[in-house]
């Protein structure tokens, strides 16, 4: 994987789980939140891990339907994009 694709996994997933500890601190002081639409963009476009990750140990909307199945929808997407990009036909069609 390039560098900067490696670089721009690891920032997306580092901005998921932030955004997802903002989240919960505006939860908890009654301050403006993310919207929900927004939390799972980020997953959808790489950040999947760091959404998960954030949601697990902010223990932040871990039981809210149908948020976490559609935030495991997100991960599933990652996984396939990211097993598609590392074929190098399926890569090679994409440039």
């Amino acid at each position: 994987m390039a560098p900067a694709i490696l670089l721009a996994f690891v920032g997306v997933n580092v901005f998921a789980f932030l955004l997802f500890g903002w989240d919960k601190s505006c939860a908890e002081r009654g301050a403006r939140r993310v919207p929900e639409a927004e939390l799972l963009l980020v997953a959808l476009f790489g950040g999947a891990a760091g959404a998960i990750a954030g949601q697990r140990i902010f223990r932040h909307k871990t039981h809210k339907e149908p948020f976490r199945s559609q935030l495991y929808l997100m991960a599933g997407i990652n996984i396939i994009a990211a097993v598609a990009l590392t074929i190098p036909d399926v890569r090679g069609a994409l440039w």
